[in-house]
């Protein structure tokens, strides 16, 4: 395993600013869904929903993006059951259900638990499949840690619109102190991503702005993995990917997960 991130470096308020926008949401799930509480600790909970797929091959453990809570995955959640996955979408803190306060570190030690927590519901279930992580936009941060730490118990990465440098999404809002701490960040960042070997789905839109393709090509790129695939979309904007090339993300999904899941 990989030298432990201090992702500390990250949680600093001109960060937090740009990057979270939490959203609260207390909906109720939709028939066959449920809802989760996680305990991380210190009187904290984040919250999580399953959309189990009947005889499903795989679950995949969703990491949403920025602005998204769990709930949002209400409509998503039945094309996943089409591939035959079932879904477990996790909140990050002050998102959704969840209490306390998000933040990079917390999202780092918060995929833990749960992880720990969806191996368990899949150990429950005699048709829960293979375990995948997935990671869309500021997902991308809880999926690759898990990818570089908890490989044992994954049978692959999906990075949905994702980024692994994520200080190279920051350096332009770092005071002139935070500076130097980014570069040594980074550095430990590009030893997680070298350390993956988990097979791995890249997917990314060709006309994304927020996070451009660079950072796609760039984590295809330095990804330990020998089983590795990009896919962009042609006219794919960041918040658009899925409606414009649906047909080829679903497939692209698809194809990934069956294949590891035998």
């Amino acid at each position: 395993m990989p030298d432990t991130v201090d992702y500390s470096v990250l949680d600093i308020p001109e960060f937090h600013g740009v990057i979270f926008y939490p959203r609260p949401d207390w909906s109720a799930p939709p028939p066959g869904a449920t809802d989760h509480t996680i305990s991380v600790g210190d009187g904290v909970a984040v919250a999580g929903r399953y959309y189990p797929s009947p005889h499903s091959i795989a679950t995949i453990l969703f990491f949403h993006g920025n602005g998204e809570v769990a709930s949002d995955y209400d409509d998503i959640a039945p094309l996943y059951h089409k591939l035959g996955a079932s879904l477990f979408v996790a909140d990050y803190r002050g998102y959704g259900r969840s209490s306390g306060s998000p933040g990079f570190a917390s999202m780092a030690s918060d995929a833990h638990k749960a992880l720990d927590y969806a191996q368990a519901l899949v150990g429950k279930s005699q048709d829960s499949g293979a375990l995948f992580v997935m990671g869309r936009s500021l997902g991308s941060h809880s999926a690759i840690e898990l990818a570089s730490c908890c490989a044992a118990g994954l049978r692959g990465l999906i990075l949905e619109s994702g980024f692994a440098h994520v200080s190279r999404l920051l350096k332009y809002h770092a005071p002139p102190q935070a500076a130097l701490k980014l570069e040594e960040f980074e550095k430990g960042i590009e030893a997680r991503v070298k350390a993956i070997t988990l097979p791995v789905l890249v997917v990314h839109g060709e006309e994304d702005t927020l996070v451009p393709p660079k950072h796609a090509y760039l984590f295809y790129d330095n990804v330990g993995s020998a089983d590795k695939t990009l896919l962009t979309i042609p006219g794919a904007g960041h918040n658009d990917i899925m409606m414009v090339g649906m047909r080829e993300y679903f497939a692209a999904i698809e194809k990934f997960v069956t294949r590891l899941s035998g």
